[in-house]
């Protein structure tokens, strides 16, 4: 039996997604539909700095929420505190978006980063690199984020930096099935 699943690497300007299918027979993840949550600022003086970060919620709650709903379980590196007041506003959106699918009572299965980097890569301290090196090399045929006109420093075709988030996206999916949370839920799907 097949299931559709989705990970999650949160963040306020790029979140990344991973939607897949899950073999809960074999635990074979299908090539991932890969994504980003690219969130567009409103622009103008006039514009007060908490009505930007409610548009910004707004953007990543209607996209995290429409992914999620497609899928049986989402699987999210749940971000940590931070140390400046910027970025704890981040991370008080990104929870928030995370609330709001576990409002919706679609199941959430939370992973830390140093799961995600063992499960995936099998070593605790990989690095962006690694983690986009063992994506590309266990998902060659995903359509990974690339530029798409020639730069200063790249080519067109040439990975994007946000392959990040999305390397990391697959990997909850890896950290997150191991969970003993998942493989209760797996029961319950194994008997519906």
């Amino acid at each position: 039996m097949k299931i559709p699943v989705v990970g999650f690497d949160p963040s306020l300007r790029h979140w990344g997604i991973a939607a897949s299918e899950l073999d809960l027979a074999t635990g074979i993840l299908s090539t991932p539909r890969l994504s980003l949550i690219e969130v567009v600022d409103e622009s103008g003086k006039q514009v007060r700095k908490n009505s930007k970060d409610l548009h910004i919620a707004e953007q990543l709650a209607r996209s995290a929420l429409a992914e999620a709903r497609k899928a049986k379980a989402v699987f999210v590196e749940v971000p940590v505190g931070s140390q400046s007041a910027r970025a704890m506003a981040s991370y008080g959106v990104c929870v928030g978006v995370l609330g709001a699918v576990r409002a919706e009572g679609i199941p959430l299965i939370e992973v830390s980063p140093t799961e995600v980097k063992i499960a995936f890569t099998g070593n605790r301290n990989a690095t962006k690199r690694e983690m986009i090196e063992e994506g590309l090399r266990q998902y060659p045929n995903a359509e990974w984020p690339v530029y798409k006109q020639n730069g200063k420093g790249f080519k067109k075709g040439d990975l994007h930096p946000s392959c990040e988030h999305v390397a990391d996206a697959i990997g909850t999916i890896y950290a997150g099935a191991i969970t003993p949370m998942f493989q209760n839920l797996m029961r319950l799907f194994s008997e519906v």
